[in-house]
């Protein structure tokens, strides 16, 4: 089995600060792409960032600037740094993972249970 735990969100002030944590762990041979996306009611889930296992990101338009996706390979860990908040950030955010598991030689794409971020005076 592979859980993704996230942590870190809760409610900011615009302008302000926040960062969220996602470890993956379990039965991993390896872990690929992961990214960071979000959902408000009504709407789909939009990614917000994302970092290859070498590195490489790709940010939505809306937080370029703004927000910083790093990533932890040791810890099997991603984490986006979110500054100068606004409240159309406000949204569950989600963490997504392509992983390798053990014994296998497919990936599949593994999800966060979410955490809400609010942004709001």
């Amino acid at each position: 089995q592979v859980q993704l735990v996230e942590s870190g969100g809760g409610l900011v002030q615009p302008g302000g600060s926040l960062r969220l944590s996602c470890a993956a762990s379990g039965s991993i041979s390896r872990v690929y792409a992961m990214g960071w996306y979000r959902q408000t009611p009504g709407k789909q889930r939009e990614l917000v960032a994302a970092i290859t296992s070498g590195g490489i990101t790709n940010y939505a338009d809306s937080v370029k600037g703004r927000f910083t996706i790093s990533r932890d390979n040791a810890k099997n860990t991603v984490y986006l740094q979110m500054n100068s908040l606004k409240p159309e950030d406000t949204a569950v955010y989600y963490c997504n993972a392509e992983i390798r598991r053990q014994a296998y030689f497919s990936t599949n794409t593994y999800w966060g249970q979410g955490t809400q971020v609010t942004v709001s005076s």
